[in-house]
Order: C-alpha cells, then sequence, then structure tokens
C-alpha cells in the first residue's frame, strides 16, 4: 500500500511541475508539449486508481488527439511557431489569481473530513437522460458559444489583419 501511495505522490509532483512548466514556457510549441506530458501523467494517474477506462480515454482523447489539434492549429495559423513572435508566459495578474486560488484550495482541505464516506453508484441511464433531455438545450448553447470562440480566435489570428 505504501508503494502505491509513493507512485500517487511522485506523479502528483510529475503533474504539478508540468503545469507549470506549461505556464511559464516562452514557446507557445513547448506549452503544448509540456500540456502533452501533463495530459500523459493524469492517465497514469488513473491507472494507478484503478480506473482503466478513464485511463484509456485521457490517453487517446487528451494527449493524442488534443494535443495534435492544438499543435495542428498553431502550425496552420503562426509562420513562425518557434520565433519570439510567438512568445507566451505568464504575467502578474495570473500568478496572483492563482496564489489566491491556492489558498482557498488549502482552506478548504481542512474543512474535509478524513473519514472516508460511503460511495453511491449511479445509473448511467439517469445521467444520460439529464444530460440529453433535461440539459440538452443548455448543453447545445455550451457548444455554439465554443463554436462563435473557435472562430473569434482564427479572426483574431490570421495573417494580415488590420
Amino acid at each position: 500500500m505504501i508503494l502505491e501511495e509513493l507512485a500517487f505522490v511522485f506523479l502528483a509532483g510529475i503533474a504539478v511541475v508540468t503545469a507549470v512548466l506549461s505556464l511559464l514556457v516562452r514557446e507557445l510549441v513547448h506549452t503544448i508539449l509540456w500540456i502533452a506530458i501533463f495530459f500523459v501523467d493524469l492517465s497514469a494517474i488513473y491507472f494507478l486508481l484503478e480506473a482503466p477506462f478513464l485511463g484509456v480515454l485521457q490517453l487517446g482523447v487528451y494527449a493524442g488527439a488534443v494535443t495534435v489539434l492544438l499543435l495542428f492549429g498553431i502550425m496552420v495559423t503562426r509562420k513562425r511557431i518557434f520565433s519570439r513572435e510567438a512568445a507566451t508566459g505568464i504575467g502578474a495578474v495570473p500568478v496572483g489569481l492563482a496564489l489566491v486560488t491556492f489558498i482557498f484550495l488549502i482552506a478548504a482541505v481542512g474543512e474535509f473530513s478524513s473519514a472516508p464516506g460511503t460511495i453511491h453508484s449511479y445509473n448511467p441511464s439517469d445521467l444520460s437522460q439529464n444530460l440529453f433531455n433535461v440539459n440538452g438545450p443548455w448543453l447545445l448553447l455550451l457548444g455554439l458559444i465554443m463554436l462563435g470562440a473557435v472562430g473569434g480566435a482564427i479572426y483574431l489570428v490570421r495573417e494580415g489583419r488590420e
């Protein structure tokens, strides 16, 4: 049991380091590569927690498809992806927000009881009824908003815009 806890702490440390490095690195492509490492690490955590379905989904969807989609999007919209023009980075406002979030997270952890709660099973058909019947219009609206955001992002990164 102690070996599993040690592996979890090690993988969680890698996840935190890669998440922070994805924010601090200056080149956009390197940011995406750090995010890809984070996704693979998260899938290893899922496997460690005996959730292989989530681990495989994490590898296939996020570490694979989303990473390739992000790299493809950067390669199509930017001429020089390794230049300082495409530099990202982190400013003072995101660091301040991260510190406030971290403080609230530490305060919330103290509120949790250490006794394990009971695990309730759920019916997948109830979940699908909730998602696609009751909340279906909201899910569709969210998709349309995200589509508009993608369209706006493509407009903003076009070459030769005035």
